[in-house]
Parts: structure tokens; C-alpha cells; sequence
């Protein structure tokens, strides 16, 4: 498992855990911000296009850019693949 960000902060909090599904990646977002549906998707999607099966992630928003998103998405990766980084 790994968080990363923190919700109070402006921007976002992300919880990774693994699945046994490694042909998937399940996201979960909680916002308050609305009419952004279009951007997450985009955002989300690049991010799952890169290989992230076996994911599961919940993301708590508080307003974040989408660069602070892709930003903490690849956080989370990273620190899935190399807990020591």
C-alpha cells in the first residue's frame, strides 16, 4: 500500500493497494469539484494506458490541477514498484 499527497493541502491524497486482477485498475475519485468529468477521464486514462494493472487507487480531491493529479498518480506508481524510492 502507499499514500501519497495530502487533501488538506489544496490538491490531492492517493491510496494505492494491489489487487489480484492484473488486468485491471480500478480508480475511485471523491470530489467536490464538478464538471471536470471530462478532464479526470483524460487524466486517468493516460495514466492507465501506461501499465498499471492490479491497482486499486482512491483518490480524495480538494481542487488539485491536472498536473498535480498526474503528478501524484505517478507518485503512487513509483513508490508501488520501489517501496524503498
Amino acid at each position: 500500500m502507499a499514500i501519497v499527497g495530502v487533501v488538506a493541502s489544496g490538491n490531492l491524497e492517493a491510496l494505492f493497494e494491489r489487487t489480484d486482477d492484473e488486468s485491471a485498475c480500478r480508480v475511485e475519485v471523491s470530489t467536490a469539484a464538478h464538471g471536470f468529468q471530462p478532464l479526470w477521464e483524460a487524466v486517468l486514462r493516460d495514466f492507465v494506458a501506461r501499465g498499471t494493472g492490479g491497482l486499486r487507487i482512491s483518490i480524495n480531491d480538494g481542487g488539485a490541477r491536472p498536473d498535480m493529479v498526474a503528478l501524484r498518480l505517478a507518485q503512487g506508481l513509483r513508490l508501488m514498484q520501489d517501496p524503498e524510492a
